[in-house]
């Protein structure tokens, strides 16, 4: 265990606290449960940045950490999908979590035909993963039934990660579409 793998494993085991804290009933709730999630992002770049400046980087951590970020990602779209329902906020929820599932499952393959360097994680991945981020914070800290406009920036800065989402999936693919194509034949 290095210190790079611990700090993913603390991101995973925050999951389920900021879950009871985003649904626990005290003043302030939402904002806490954001600040966790904070927390939790941090340590998605600090693990990241440790690996590598420690020379810490692992199998396993180079498994573990894109499996903490899509549980932690995918967890906090659904807890918002359900305090937010309108379609106006699952659509672009789902096409994220549509995206994040098919994206692994072409890096997997990718690496599976030895070319995973074509799907490697690029600039508009991290850009979308930014603006994602950033959306699920402020959508986090908001009240469903309070300001519209903390909520309705929380909604576009959603829709702007989703269409992040999708020209990145598309760029994937793009990359990915010689070794695609081939197999298609």
């Amino acid at each position: 265990m290095n210190t790079a793998n611990f700090m993913t494993i603390l991101r995973i085991l925050a999951i389920p606290v900021f879950i009871g804290v985003y649904y626990a009933d005290f003043r302030g709730h939402y904002l806490v449960s954001s600040l966790i999630f904070i927390l939790a992002c941090i340590t998605d770049w600090l693990d990241g940045y440790l690996a590598r400046k420690l020379d810490q980087c692992t199998p396993f951590g180079a498994f573990l950490d894109p499996v903490a970020d899509k549980i932690l990602v995918t967890v906090a779209l659904v807890m918002l999908a359900a305090n937010f329902a309108s379609p106006w906020f699952v659509i672009p929820a789902a096409i994220m979590v549509a995206r994040e599932v098919l994206i692994s499952a072409l890096r997997e393959w990718m690496a599976e035909q030895n070319k995973r360097n074509l799907v490697a994680v690029g600039w508009l991945g991290k850009v979308k993963t930014t603006v994602q981020m950033i959306a699920i914070i402020v959508l986090l800290a908001s009240d469903p039934q309070g300001s519209v406009w903390f909520w309705g920036t929380g909604y576009m800065l959603i829709y702007g990660a989703a269409f992040l989402t999708l020209w990145s999936m598309i760029s994937y693919l793009k990359s990915a579409w010689s070794v695609l194509g081939a197999e298609l034949k």
